[in-house]
């Protein structure tokens, strides 16, 4: 039975080494997918970029850094993201035994009582002198499928683009979680800024509400001076609760992100005193594919669809299959171990080809296949938010230092129209509301500059994040 079983197999090799080839044609990662160079980015064909720098050293400031290294190690997501991969890298190991034959030890016994009156009853009764016949079997079976149209070969590939693309989901994860930490922090500085420009502009309403209570009392203002000069005090006061109140909530963001219950966070540093990055290398579109999880995930996910194309397509064609079993058979167990008496050995081979489901099979087929078409149309379309969120981050890049410019010039104009308006005021050249106007515009400014320093913070993260750093 060995010769059989040997001649056989090697008979099935043989026809898969002949046979054997690719029944479907993969669709490659489109090349036209990608622009020669984003938008508000100087044309250029090197390939370096922020994107490459370990986000350790992207990030210099301290506080950043711990929060980060918190979120990497303890986000709940990130950690399931892991377990994702583990799950995928099993996969991947089952995958690998689908060319292995399947063997099966087995061991049976059974008895059967056939009627007195039936043909194997009346014979039983006279061969044997028994009414009952038992049956014992040990042995192995053996059942193998010969890869002829790589059915097999291509669940290994469409599981390993699994384990690929459970990897790049973490890595894609990761760069989201890194770029919200810093953003969060980066909001956190603006706030604390802001509460201290609210606190500053509180102390001068009520310089200035002083002064006009002076006035008042040697009949110079009416008391509506004095009321529109409290009214803008409570403006100032009223601000210093809500920006306190947004402090606790970013803050706590930010310890969901750590994966830590809320509490307070260190911060070191101050909003004015983070250098803006300048000049930052983006590389070339293309480079993105090797950067960017989400697009390296869409790549992989079309090399997942052109597996399962060819995995159904080879359902289409006729399966060839082994089969051998083996081992020990008796109706008698003194001499169920009876060697060689007791030998016994079967071996079958075979090709199936679907008939009656042959719509059904097909029909899978035609679905694989518009499953590829769509991963395509998908790869293509993560492509555009990628390049468009490049670009998006470029001109914020660029116009927010520009505001920045224009907005520093302007604090500065009215720093200097508050001193002046309140000596005019003191020497009775200059109107209270003069006054008033002067610190609502200076308030309002002073806001939007540390929050405009906040945004130019942010461009710089979304660039290095739109670009697929963050990971490393």
């Amino acid at each position: 039975m060995k010769n059989y079983i040997t001649k056989i197999v090697t008979f099935a090799i043989l026809i898969t080494t002949l046979i054997s080839c690719k029944v479907s044609k993969d669709i490659e990662t489109p090349k036209d997918a990608f622009p020669e160079n984003f938008r508000n980015a100087s044309v250029s064909s090197d390939t370096t970029s922020i994107a490459d720098i370990e986000w350790k050293n992207f990030f210099t400031e301290k506080d950043i850094v711990q929060l980060i290294d918190s979120a990497v190690a303890r986000n709940n997501d990130l950690l399931i993201a892991q377990k994702n991969i583990e799950i995928a890298q099993y996969r991947f190991t089952q995958s690998k035994w689908g060319n292995v034959p399947q063997v099966n030890l087995f061991v049976n016994a059974s008895t059967s009582n056939p009627s007195d009156n039936s043909f194997t009853g009346m014979n039983l009764n006279q061969a044997l002198g028994a009414k009952h016949i038992d049956d014992y079997s040990a042995g192995a079976s053996l059942s193998w499928e010969a890869d002829i149209w790589g059915k097999i070969r291509n669940q290994k590939k469409g599981a390993y683009a699994g384990y690929l693309q459970s990897e790049e989901v973490k890595k894609a994860l990761q760069t989201n979680i890194v770029a919200n930490v810093s953003r969060g922090y980066y909001n956190l500085l603006m706030l604390d800024a802001q509460l201290k420009i609210a606190q500053q502009n509180l102390r001068l309403n009520d310089s200035t509400t002083n002064i006009i209570k002076l006035k008042y009392d040697a009949g110079q203002v009416t008391t509506l001076a004095i009321q529109q000069s409290e009214a803008q005090k409570l403006n100032s006061e009223q601000l210093i609760p809500l920006l306190e109140q947004n402090i606790a909530i970013q803050e706590n963001a930010l310890s969901v992100l750590t994966g830590s219950f809320p509490n307070s966070k260190q911060r070191t540093i101050l909003l004015n005193s983070i250098e803006i990055k300048s000049n930052p290398a983006v590389g070339i579109p293309s480079s993105l594919v090797s950067r960017r999880p989400d697009v390296k995930s869409a790549e992989l996910a079309l090399k997942a669809a052109n597996a399962n194309v060819g995995i159904t397509k080879a359902d289409l064609y006729p399966a060839l299959r082994i089969t051998a079993q083996g081992g020990l058979n008796s109706f008698e167990t003194s001499s169920w171990f009876n060697i060689p008496a007791s030998l016994f050995g079967t071996v079958a081979g075979g090709l199936t080809q679907p008939i009656l489901n042959n719509k059904r099979v097909r029909t899978q087929y035609n679905i694989a296949v518009a499953e590829r078409e769509k991963a395509v149309l998908a790869f293509r379309q993560q492509v555009l938010v990628a390049v468009s969120e490049v670009s998006d981050a470029l001109v914020k890049v660029e116009k927010l230092q520009q505001q920045e410019t224009f907005l520093k010039e302007k604090v500065k104009t009215l720093q200097l129209a508050i001193k002046n308006s309140n000596l005019l005021f003191k020497n009775g050249l200059a109107e209270y509301l003069e006054v008033l106007t002067a610190q609502a515009n200076l308030l309002q400014s002073e806001l939007e500059l540390a929050d405009l320093k906040r945004q130019q913070l942010t461009a710089n993260t979304d660039l290095y994040r739109a670009l697929g750093g963050g990971w490393k």
